[in-house]
């Protein structure tokens, strides 16, 4: 190996140390504790949507950085609330090149899905900080005219509805992805149960299997609406996070059936606060 070579080795090596150490692991849970934090204001501002009190509030991530935006101290907020979701888009990174926690932590699979969910908390952390910084075209386009405004442009391209018809299917398939893996506690494998006595053993539960289950569901019905917006060549049938919680009151339970989704995605943003303790990272 020649001088070159031993140095590059030598930076893979300190590359590789720093992605295990304290300083990425710190922002692992900072990521965490921000992604809880989106949820949980999510989640409120479906329940006020459900009992007809969301003073014109979008229930998804616009939403609740307007939300914070509009309290005491709301720009310092965004800005701490921004570099916590970097955070987690760093250790994403770090997953996605170096490899996961645990035994099969480096197949190729789990470092591509690192990958692509360092790309999308990179853009959240992005569009965060932008707004704190004064860009507020930056969060104020809501998810439901972004995805109307991309569903069009997609379907313009040769061959977009099968474009839009396939990745609303991939986003469909997430979405019931998430809540098998919910419901068979597969974030087990993930956390330092160890840690955890018996009632925090049941509370995580409660709290991730709730609220994992109601964010495939989004996840699910918002992938059938562009499937839908593919089909019909209709790009106002593709729907955001909001338009997609807003559906809910329109079937024959009501409100009720978004308040259970609201409730689940409330739990998931507790869930996601005690993987800011426990997981390992």
């Amino acid at each position: 190996m020649g001088a070159s070579g031993s140095v590059t080795a030598q930076g893979l090596g300190r590359a590789r140390r720093a992605a295990k150490g304290p300083a990425v692991a710190m922002a692992a849970r900072a990521g965490f504790a921000g992604r809880g934090v989106l949820y949980l204001l999510i989640g409120f501002l479906a329940l006020r949507i459900a009992f007809a009190d969301g003073g014109g509030k979008q229930a998804d991530r616009t939403g609740a950085v307007a939300e914070i935006a509009e309290k005491p101290f709301g720009m310092g907020l965004l800005w701490l609330l921004g570099v916590a979701v970097a955070g987690m888009a760093v250790w994403r990174l770090s997953e996605g090149a170096f490899g996961q926690a645990g035994p099969d932590g480096r197949k190729a699979s789990k470092r591509a899905m690192a990958a692509g969910r360092c790309v999308f908390y990179g853009f959240v952390a992005y569009s965060v900080l932008s707004f704190a910084g004064g860009e507020k075209s930056s969060g104020g386009t809501s998810s439901d005219e972004s995805s109307k405004d991309v569903t069009a442009k997609a379907l313009e391209w040769p061959h977009g509805q099968w474009i839009v018809g396939a990745a609303g299917l991939a986003v469909a398939a997430a979405g019931v992805w998430i809540a098998v893996r919910a419901v068979l506690r597969t974030f087990h494998k993930h956390l330092k149960m160890s840690e955890l006595s018996s009632r925090a053993r049941k509370c995580v539960d409660l709290l991730g299997v709730f609220g994992g289950t109601a964010r495939g569901v989004v996840f699910t019905v918002a992938g059938a609406f562009a499937v839908t917006a593919a089909v019909r060549h209709e790009p106002g049938r593709a729907k955001g996070m909001d338009d997609t919680l807003r559906s809910f009151t329109d079937t024959p339970a009501g409100p009720w059936l978004l308040v259970l989704i609201a409730a689940g995605l409330v739990a998931f943003g507790f869930f996601s606060w005690t993987n800011a303790k426990w997981r390992k990272v």
